[in-house]
């Protein structure tokens, strides 16, 4: 099944660029998770094609091409993030049912980053959303995802008790995420921060949404690639944890449900995405 869904992401990739005058003579697998990410060699294009997305975001062509939109205004100021490529309209594209989207490769170094480096970077692109206009409804892209798990989580074999609490937890959250409103990055966590020639740069904003400062820092605090807490104490007027509970527990649910969908195409990671959901919802 793997095999069939990674077989068929590359195809679309390799459709799309080749329709667009970029060939591909090896199409190289970087990454096979909720996305399937792959680079297009030798052209500097790598191409992230919704897989497993679609199973909570139907609409998924509306978060890449928010996604494609902010990477690509921040690119043009500076920011340091990976931009959309300039090689071939980056989309999103949909090819025979799937949708993707296309941006410039870039080497990355094997080289860790320590809480105060991601805490910095963090800091630096912050200064870039500031100049953003937000693009959608606060924090419309966890709430509405973790909407969606609620209708569908028993497909996947989630208990309907189980999905009865998660909808009482959000309707219980949703008044205490309050804050000014500006453009977030969404998941900012170590793992989509990359060291390049070019210097650290982020990527992977497909989560990108408007809401407070807070949701970040929930997601970088929330972390499990490093010390969480030292990156937050490395800024300026971190908050506490208590400060920042609701949107760590908001952070905690939706990353819960990600897990459960990653399972439904990456069989072994069932039993670990059983036990985190568990661990959030008793």
């Amino acid at each position: 099944m793997s095999r069939a869904r990674v077989a068929r992401a590359v195809a679309a990739a390799r459709a799309v660029s080749a329709a667009h005058g970029v060939g591909c003579e090896d199409a190289r697998v970087l990454q096979d998770g909720i996305n399937v990410v792959v680079h297009l060699a030798p052209a500097p294009v790598v191409a992230r094609v919704a897989t497993l997305t679609r199973l909570l975001r139907p609409d998924v062509a509306r978060h890449l091409g928010r996604e494609v939109a902010v990477a690509g205004a921040l690119a043009a100021a500076g920011a340091p993030v990976v931009p959309p490529s300039d090689l071939l309209p980056p989309g999103p594209h949909e090819h025979e049912g799937t949708v993707l989207s296309f941006w410039a490769h870039v080497p990355v170094l094997p080289e860790a980053v320590t809480p105060a480096e991601v805490a910095g970077a963090l800091e630096e692109l912050e200064g870039s959303l500031g100049e953003l206009a937000p693009a959608g409804r606060p924090l419309d892209t966890p709430l509405d995802d973790l909407a969606a798990f609620v209708e569908r989580g028993a497909s996947w074999g989630v208990e309907p008790a189980r999905l009865d609490r998660l909808a009482a937890r959000l309707d219980d959250l949703r008044p205490r995420l309050d804050g000014v409103a500006g453009q977030r990055h969404g998941d900012a966590h170590p793992g989509n921060l990359l060291t390049t020639p070019r210097g650290r740069l982020w990527t992977d904003l497909e989560d990108t949404c408007p809401g407070p400062r807070a949701w970040d820092l929930a997601c970088l605090r929330s972390t499990s690639r490093l010390d969480g807490r030292a990156a937050l104490d490395a800024l300026p007027d971190a908050p506490s944890d208590a400060e920042l509970a609701p949107w760590l527990e908001l952070r905690r649910l939706h990353a819960a449900a990600w897990s459960v969908v990653a399972a439904t195409g990456h069989p072994r990671r069932r039993p670990a995405a059983r036990e985190r959901l568990a661990a959030v919802l008793g």
